[in-house]
């Protein structure tokens, strides 16, 4: 039987933005495995990557065994998340994906006849009717059903390869560099993490800029990442943290860890300079954070300071949380980041 892999990076911030309930269940079990470490957390860009993340990764990734006489490089791809999916597009290697999960199709540049597969409860003839060289997994399929579902498979001689939750930039610069390995692409896979840390350094250089003056008042933001009556954001140790960081600016939840609840009552006591949704599937999400009781008061509402940013490269721990991160600096800091406007 052919080696086979299976790659995933992502919590699916889409299954869990329905309830407050969902999410926490989600959180609990990616919190209490493989702590990748809190990576940087400040204004610099190309911070060292983080050696915790490195050596976990590669205890999860590297250490299954490929059968004697098979060729390392996989040519057939199954992806489980839209992360893992951006990465291997971005890779250049969409033309191998036969499978991935219901987000991942979505996506421009995988072959049409590419089939759907439900990586909660994975059906292991199917997978094994699609004669995968590679398919990408995680913490979220070990620990968010019980039992691994594909521990099955494991036994029957496919390798198994599950990436760490990404909490840091520079645990997903590692994951880039993993799966690209892992694909047989590391050239390409460290050309990519480059541009990704230079679009970031590009922010970043200006961030520090605005860090640094002390004449200069740093703007507090609230990221909302689910909406009433069940409000969710993010504190330290999340990627987005970090970026709210690198754009020059202060998390109003940056004294909590991880992704968390966010009750009406802390919002307003926290007054937040600008709030950022990235909420999609409500009509008028930021119509709906003015209109909650009491967030009148909110400078960010009485300033006419709230704002949606992109749903997918602000969930979605891949190369593409530049998009996210150049929208975050105008949004705040329209005038500092005048210069990014056409990019």
């Amino acid at each position: 039987m052919k080696g086979r892999i299976f790659l995933y990076t992502e919590l699916i911030m889409k299954l869990f933005y329905r309830t407050v309930l969902l999410f926490f269940a989600a959180f609990a079990f990616l919190a209490g495995c493989h702590d990748r470490g809190r990576g940087a957390e400040s204004g610099g860009a190309k911070a060292p990557a983080d050696a915790k993340a490195i050596a976990e990764t590669k205890a999860l990734a590297g250490e299954a065994q490929v059968p004697a006489g098979e060729a390392r490089v996989p040519g057939r791809i199954i992806s489980s998340t839209p992360s893992a999916t951006e990465i291997i597009l971005g890779l250049g290697l969409g033309d191998r994906i036969v499978a991935a999960d219901k987000y991942s199709l979505e996506l421009p540049g995988l072959p049409a006849g590419a089939r759907e597969i439900d990586f909660f409860y994975p059906d292991p003839e199917a997978i094994l009717g699609l004669d995968p060289d590679i398919i990408i997994s995680g913490e979220h399929n070990v620990y968010g059903a019980g039992d691994d579902p594909f521990k099955v498979l494991g036994e029957s001689g496919i390798r198994l390869l599950y990436i760490p939750t990404s909490r840091s930039i520079a645990n997903i610069r590692q994951d880039v560099l993993t799966i690209a390995e892992t694909l047989g692409a590391g050239a390409r896979g460290a050309e990519l993490a480059a541009a990704m840390e230079g679009e970031i350094e590009k922010v970043a250089e200006i961030g520090r800029r605005i860090s640094a003056d002390p004449s200069f008042k740093k703007k507090t933001v609230y990221l909302e990442i689910s909406p009433f009556p069940n409000p969710v954001t993010m504190g330290r140790e999340t990627f987005l943290n970090e970026m709210i960081g690198i754009i020059g600016a202060v998390n109003v939840f940056a004294d909590k860890t991880g992704w968390i609840a966010a009750g009406a009552e802390a919002i307003l006591e926290r007054d937040p300079d600008v709030i950022l949704t990235n909420v999609n599937f409500i009509d008028d999400p930021t119509g709906e954070i003015k209109a909650r009781r009491g967030f009148a008061g909110i400078r960010a509402v009485r300033e006419g300071r709230v704002y949606v940013i992109d749903t997918d490269s602000s969930s979605r721990p891949s190369q593409h949380i530049t998009l996210a991160l150049r929208q975050m600096a105008l949004a705040v800091y329209p005038e500092e980041y005048a210069s990014l406007k056409d990019r």
